[in-house]
């Protein structure tokens, strides 16, 4: 059985999952076969196996950054939040059907056999597995039913390093108040602390970190460097969203729906030296792109509604009939066409039909039953601006409940408006780089002023940086005696 590790953080977005990749990278380069391991994740952006599961996409950049193929065994529990209140859960690849959240916790120790099946199965094929907890073990309202921190440690006997954000401020009362506020038998599994996103002079917080070794009683296993690396992050804490990017000479808005997901996609179109890429959700903000893309949905319906509300619907249109390039992607596809209808409220949201935007000639209804699909294969029929796609090669996977008519191609539009049910259908070589290059004609400029790049190339280079910045923080020699259980 492969020997393990977990991480668990003070709080949500103190960089477990990163923290989890890098590992996973370093374990890799030092001849370890090593698989990622986080057994409930709440998340809307996910992802689709080869074999139609559906996981969370942390654990698939932490089995990119690994060098395996990302598998539902890595993340056996996902929660989908559909409402402030109730989420769609996902077992073993799976939907189980929307939940009330008290319902799920009532109901959630049912799942240990899955999760504990998923770990065993993982264990038998890897060396070592890196599991990441989440939000924070010190949960005292929440600790008695607990299937993701403690309790799993427990359940796997996984020595345990607590990670604490500096860039909030107080990293110190964050992690010795979550050991404080543990059990004495939980706090025999944390073999070190880890403060991370530290930026300046580390001699700074020795005093601080001497302190903390007392008071908690284990050494400070490392300092992470804040680190700046383009890789793929958690949905609900993401500082793309907070950016305030500059236009440059190709500009693409994308839609910050409330309840959007997969935003991933976009990441291609992040990359170019010229291109700015930014999320809006007012008007005010929009401006005249040269590219307007509508992401995925949590509730295809909500969004809808709230995108005529805000005014963003009527500049759609507006910029789609003076020529500009409008994409939507799964949800925000479905929003791009005539009508939208619910009627078993698959979505919750209350309504059973909606009038879409009408820019694309289908209407989507939606069903029980979830397409849970990988795809791949080879553009032809597309017409209009993105003409120049026909004859090259897509890869993605297909999400979605709702079904829409006339859906013949992998790629549906006319002149400039188009749409897909598939995610990741900017990724493959050169797909990026044809749609900017008929953005660019259309602009009068030269695509190769925008600065091309290899995206396979790009991530593993960002994986790399992400290992150095934590081979380099980190006492490794004091993680592998974790690891080994020699401390």
């Amino acid at each position: 059985m492969a020997k393990n590790i977990m991480i668990q953080g003070t709080m949500s977005g103190a960089g477990k999952s990163l923290l989890c990749a890098g590992l996973c990278r370093i374990l890799k380069q030092d001849g370890y076969r090593v698989a990622p391991f986080k057994s409930q994740n709440m998340a809307l952006n996910s992802f689709i196996t080869k074999d139609g599961g559906e996981m969370g996409r942390a654990q698939v950049v932490q089995a990119e950054a690994a060098g395996i193929e990302p598998d539902v065994r890595m993340n056996p529990v996902l929660l989908k939040p559909t409402t402030d209140v109730g989420s769609q859960v996902i077992v073993a690849g799976q939907v189980q059907g929307n939940m009330h959240a008290m319902e799920y916790y009532r109901r959630k120790r049912e799942y240990i056999p899955a999760i504990l099946d998923a770990y065993n199965s993982l264990a038998q094929e890897y060396d070592i597995i890196v599991i990441e907890g989440a939000g924070s073990p010190a949960e005292i309202n929440l600790k008695q039913d607990d299937i993701v921190n403690m309790g799993l440690a427990g359940l796997v006997d996984a020595p345990v390093l607590l990670v604490g954000d500096i860039d909030r401020g107080g990293v110190f009362a964050q992690l010795y108040g979550t050991v404080a506020l543990l059990e004495e038998e939980e706090r025999t599994r944390v073999k070190g602390t880890v403060v991370n996103k530290f930026r300046g002079d580390r001699s700074i917080l020795e005093p601080g970190i001497r302190i903390l070794e007392d008071l908690c009683g284990v050494p400070v296993a490392g300092v992470i460097p804040y680190t700046h690396v383009d890789i793929d992050d958690e949905d609900s804490l993401t500082e793309r969203f907070a950016r305030t990017a500059d236009r440059k000479c190709i500009d693409i808005a994308v839609i910050r729906l409330p309840r959007i997901s997969n935003f991933t996609d976009f990441a291609p179109f992040e990359r170019y030296a010229n291109g700015s890429l930014r999320y809006v959700d007012r008007v005010v903000d929009l401006h005249s792109p040269d590219m307007i893309l509508l992401p995925g949905t949590k509730s295809t319906i909500a969004d809808l509604k709230w995108l005529r509300q805000s005014g963003l619907e009527a500049a759609i249109l507006k910029a789609a009939s003076a020529g500009t390039l409008v994409f939507g992607i799964c949800g925000g596809y479905q929003m791009l066409g005539r009508n939208v209808s619910d009627p078993d409220q698959v979505e919750a949201a209350g309504t059973t039909e909606i009038q879409g935007l009408g820019l694309l000639d289908m209407d989507t209804v939606f069903l029980g039953e979830k397409v849970q699909t990988q795809v791949a294969g080879t553009f032809g029929g597309v017409t209009g601006m993105l003409s120049g796609l026909n004859g090259m090669s897509y890869t993605g996977y297909e999400i979605h409940m709702g079904r829409s008519q006339e859906k013949l191609l992998p790629l549906q539009g006319k002149r400039n408006v188009y749409g897909s049910y598939i995610h990741g259908i900017f990724d493959a070589h050169g797909v990026s780089d044809e749609i900017l290059r008929a953005v660019c004609v259309q602009k009068g400029l030269d695509f190769s002023d925008l600065g091309a790049f290899d995206v396979h190339e790009y991530k593993e280079r960002q994986y790399d940086l992400l290992a150095d910045a934590v081979r380099e923080g980190l006492d490794m020699a004091l993680v592998y005696r974790v690891i080994n259980r020699e401390v």
